[in-house]
């Protein structure tokens, strides 16, 4: 082996140690993000961390959580790393092109050089001034549907995202959107809890009673008007009393099941 070939070794190792410990700091942050989102059911407080814990792993310029529109002209910006302050900020998605396209196509955009690509020929200025590199726009997706974005935006000078750092988001990405999920479901159990009080179950038991006895008088009532208890011979009477038993036995159980 010449001392050329152990040269190109030896930096092929350290390449390679260096990207398995690109690695290992994505998975780091893949258990920080889930941990710190299990911690609350409020989407705003998990948006917001998720941002957060974007910025700080990449060192951005931005990292913005867009949530998508019924209309599809619109998206609201819910959470923002450089602005925290900025949680419910509507913006038109003629003005990002980028983010247009990937709500509606449910794909990654990736603009490796800001300052190169075309579409952001009338903001060069405002972007050299802000030092922009890169532009990433990952949707958050759902049941094959578009509920939103994660925009992110690099300095010039910084590290420029690798095709693992897009994976990487693109799992964050799926996180959010099970994340969201939970939250959604959470506060609309909040939302019928508060506008329904939890029933007990004797308060479930009554209300099948309740409900049964009036089907039973209406079906009766429909079927004769001329039959009197009074003219029951004793086993029928005994038959009714079996049937009670067996009404309220049924009734128990089904309150018990809802």
């Amino acid at each position: 082996m010449t001392t050329l070939s152990v040269t190109e070794e030896i930096e092929r190792l350290q390449a390679r140690v260096l990207e398995l410990e690109h690695e290992r700091r994505h998975l780091v942050a893949i258990v920080e993000i889930q941990q710190e989102i299990s911690g609350s059911l409020h989407f705003v407080d998990i948006m917001q961390a998720i941002a957060r814990r974007l910025g700080e792993a990449f060192g951005l310029d931005r990292a913005s959580i867009f949530l998508a529109e019924r209309n599809g002209a619109t998206a609201r910006l819910v959470a923002s790393f450089e602005d925290p302050s900025i949680r419910n900020y509507v913006v038109d998605l003629n003005r990002y092109p980028e983010l247009r396209r990937s709500m509606r196509d449910g794909v990654t955009v990736h603009i490796p050089d800001v300052e190169q690509d075309a579409a952001f020929a009338h903001l060069k200025t405002a972007m050299g001034t802000r030092r922009v590199g890169s532009l990433t726009v990952v949707p958050i997706n759902w049941r094959r549907a578009s509920i939103g974005a994660i925009m992110l935006r690099t300095f010039r000078d910084g590290t420029p995202f690798s095709e693992g750092d897009v994976r990487f988001c693109e799992a964050v990405a799926n996180l959010t959107a099970r994340a969201l999920r939970n939250a959604h479901r959470y506060e609309r159990l909040q939302q019928r809890v508060a506008g329904h009080p939890v029933m007990t179950t004797a308060d479930r038991e009554r209300a099948t009673m309740v409900a049964f006895l009036r089907r039973l008088l209406d079906e009766f009532a429909a079927r004769s008007r001329t039959r009197g208890e009074e003219s029951l011979p004793r086993a029928s009477a005994d038959e009714v009393e079996r049937l009670v038993g067996v009404a309220l036995t049924v009734i128990q159980q089904e309150a018990s099941s809802r």
